[in-house]
């Protein structure tokens, strides 16, 4: 009999206790993890935690955006693909700065070594454009794992710069070497292939823009798929704790020069495409003004997101397009605005002045009230 009765008592509360899916999710019931089980028994299949968008879905909406701003804007083709090839820069950057957790304020060195090595290609080798990125972006990927080797040695503002040497020492190099770079007066004077042979370079800018929107496609897919391995994941979690993950038996200092070697492969990718699309690369590629644009695009759009910084790189190159057409000497004044908004004003908040309260509430389901 009292057998039969802890049974029975077993029964009932294991028919009364909600069952908790996961942190932060609603509680089911005993009834609606049975009606759950008949759908999965049934081939409908109800996962418990929605899993991250496939990277495609991401490539095609920044395919789509690209493409219906260059029908909305076809007197800005030129603006487009300097957005986008910053786009590009900024990805690079949210690589150590938003997932693996590295502060530098040096990051315009990979992408002016990129830069000048692809115009040094076409004006010396070869004109051919894939090659000439191919060749910047091994020339911005031998800089940053050359550099890394003795940078990811320090940490903290140690590091910060260190970086910021880095930068110098590659623009005080391009300035001196005039017979090669140009000195001050910049590297110009040469041609670039047309794209497979077939399109050329217009003055309107619209091979252009459709390169680099095709390569931002590209790298932003590469990097995604990057982040969302293992290897990623391992990235976060050493920018949450580096101790923990080597006590893990993780490999940190390795895992930090690979991705920093990979961040420099897309900046150089990027400077390549610069000097590809400008026909010009000058001592501006490797300023110290340059990485602080790239690092404030990055706050603007959010760190270790991917999608932040082509949201941050759009707006900051908005702005300053914008808002120097209306007064050349103050820009930057909304610009900063536009920074400290971000700093001080929550998300959250932002958010609730453009989207209505019914929407971001979302609604009950029946099943976590019965």
């Amino acid at each position: 009999m009292s057998d039969a009765r802890d049974s029975a008592t077993a029964s009932a509360t294991a028919n009364s206790t909600p069952i908790v899916a996961s942190a932060g999710a609603a509680p089911i019931t005993s009834a609606s993890a049975a009606a759950g089980a008949a759908n999965n028994d049934a081939g409908a299949a109800a996962p418990v935690v929605a899993p991250r968008a496939a990277p495609w879905r991401h490539c095609l909406v920044i395919a789509a955006v690209g493409i219906g701003a260059g029908l909305a804007l076809p007197d800005q083709f030129g603006l487009l693909a300097r957005i986008a090839i910053a786009g590009i820069f900024v990805l690079s950057l949210d690589l150590i700065v938003g997932y693996a957790g590295l502060a530098t304020l040096g990051h315009a060195a990979l992408f002016g070594t990129g830069a000048y090595a692809t115009g040094l290609a076409a004006l010396r080798l070869t004109a051919e454009p894939f090659t000439g990125l191919a060749i910047g972006a091994g020339a911005g990927a031998v800089v940053a794992g050359l550099s890394a080797l003795f940078l990811l040695r320090y940490s903290g503002f140690t590091l910060l710069m260190l970086t910021v040497a880095v930068a110098q020492i590659a623009a005080s190099l391009a300035s001196k070497w005039r017979d090669w770079t140009g000195g001050d007066d910049g590297l110009s004077g040469y041609q670039i292939a047309p794209i497979l042979g077939v399109w050329s370079f217009d003055l309107e800018g619209r091979v252009a823009y459709a390169y680099a929107l095709a390569m931002l496609v590209a790298c932003y897919y590469l990097a995604r798929r990057l982040v969302d391995s293992p290897f990623g994941l391992s990235l976060v979690g050493i920018h949450q704790s580096r101790a923990r993950m080597a006590a893990l038996g993780t490999p940190v200092r390795r895992r930090l020069w690979t991705i920093y070697l990979v961040s420099g492969v897309f900046a150089g990718l990027a400077g390549a495409l610069s000097a590809q699309t400008n026909g010009i690369v000058g001592l501006d590629t490797l300023s110290f003004t340059w990485s602080a644009e790239a690092l404030v695009m990055l706050i603007l759009g959010g760190a270790g997101r991917l999608y932040g910084g082509l949201i941050g790189a759009a707006l900051f190159l908005a702005l300053h397009h914008t808002a120097s057409s209306i007064n050349p000497y103050h820009w930057l004044f909304v610009v900063g605005l536009a920074l400290m908004l971000v700093v001080l004003v929550p998300r959250e908040r932002v958010v609730g002045w453009f989207v209505p309260r019914a929407w971001r509430r979302p609604r009950r389901s029946s099943i976590g009230t019965a």
